[in-house]
């Protein structure tokens, strides 16, 4: 029986796997059939993510490894949204308010960056912290009331987005010098961008936040798979009741999940604000990025190395909009090509229901035959 279950258990994390490979490829697929249905050159598609992703213009036998400093630089808030998202959910719990961790983050970073003491190194530092603590508080509210009192977190996180939202433009237009669109410069000591990598990228926006995200993914598998405290996180995942029995603080392991989920998006938003524009905005929408980091955990599994990579693909199908724009392909199709690969990664869900009850029948036959060979022995 012990043995049946670790080969289903085998079984389904190696389909988890090859699913998420094929999703995406079906998701291109279906983006390129629909190029071709518009009367477009599908091939002007794959020029453009080929281009981001290497940096070579196959049509002008050009390379500019910018596009490659631009593809990592736009995947950085991706991966630490799709952490956000991945790290609630092997808690057992569904994050949908990436978006509103993302711009409390996004928010007190550029407060610090504004306001706070103008030395350097000490000042993104402090930026980049507050984003953290933010974030941490803005989901930490989230897990106490799931907590405490039952309530949905797919609810709470969903009103708390537009909080933050309005309560941003609030504080931030309250800032002297702001009109409705953007604050005054910030100091150059709150800004992430470095000499060496812009030059090593021929004057991308690449700044230090890729390190921020590497060393999230790092700390993301090390706290979950290698600590007690990460077991008991996913142990709640799988059964808070099993939980609760073996002794595990279940209401303090659900609001330490969604606070730690809440700290990666708001580190993606101080990540945006300091390494990206040199002034603070006031935002009238969402940017989105802790939406889309939902599909970025989905497709790769949940897992820090998964995220990683999810997020780079995502990131890729982002900075080669405008190359495909350029080339005739409408850069809604990389919206399309998000959607699918999000719509067939439920098909993985199906796949895990199918092997199951495979392996159950296999099973109750399995216990038949050595029923019917007992009866006859006797």
């Amino acid at each position: 029986m012990k043995k049946n279950k670790e080969k289903l258990s085998n079984l389904l994390l190696k389909s988890d796997g090859a699913m998420s490979v094929l999703v995406v490829i079906l998701g291109f697929l279906c983006g390129t059939i629909l190029i071709a249905l518009v009367g477009r050159n599908p091939l002007n598609m794959y020029k453009a993510i080929l281009q981001s992703l290497t940096g070579y213009n196959i049509d002008r036998n050009i390379w500019n490894v910018r596009y490659v400093g631009e593809w990592i630089n736009l995947s950085v808030p991706y991966i630490l949204c799709g952490l956000a998202m991945a790290f609630a959910a092997r808690a057992g719990l569904f994050n949908i308010g990436g978006e509103g961790q993302y711009i409390v983050g996004l928010t007190a970073a550029q407060l610090v960056a504004l306001l706070g003491p103008q030395i350097p190194v000490l000042h993104w530092v402090l930026a980049i912290l507050a984003a953290i603590l933010l974030g941490a508080i803005w989901g930490g509210i989230v897990g106490f009331l799931k907590a405490k009192f039952e309530v949905s977190e797919v609810v709470a996180t969903i009103m708390l987005n537009y909080v933050a939202l309005y309560l941003s433009r609030i504080i931030i237009m309250a800032i002297p010098g702001t009109n409705t669109y953007k604050t005054v410069n910030f100091p150059e000591t709150a800004t992430l961008k470095v000499d060496f990598l812009s030059k090593l990228t021929n004057g991308s926006q690449l700044n230090l936040g890729l390190f921020m995200a590497i060393g999230a993914v790092i700390l993301y598998w090390f706290f979950m798979e290698k600590t007690n405290l990460g077991f008991g996180l996913r142990a709640t995942g799988f059964n808070k009741e099993a939980a609760r029995y073996g002794g595990i603080p279940v209401v303090t392991s659900i609001v330490l999940s969604m606070a730690i989920a809440g700290g990666f998006a708001g580190l993606g938003g101080g990540v945006v604000a300091l390494g990206s524009f040199r002034y603070g905005r006031v935002i009238s929408g969402m940017d989105n990025y802790g939406f889309t980091g939902i599909a970025v955990a989905l497709v790769g599994n949940n897992t820090a190395l998964g995220t990683l990579l999810a997020g780079l693909l995502f990131g890729l199908l982002a900075s080669a909009q405008p190359l495909m724009q350029s080339r005739g392909i409408p850069k809604e199709i990389t919206f399309i090509v998000q959607g699918l690969i999000v719509i067939f990664i439920a098909l993985r869900s199906g796949l895990r229901i199918y092997l199951q009850w495979r392996e159950k029948k296999n099973l109750e036959k399995t216990l038949v035959s050595e029923e019917l060979k007992e009866d006859s022995n006797e």
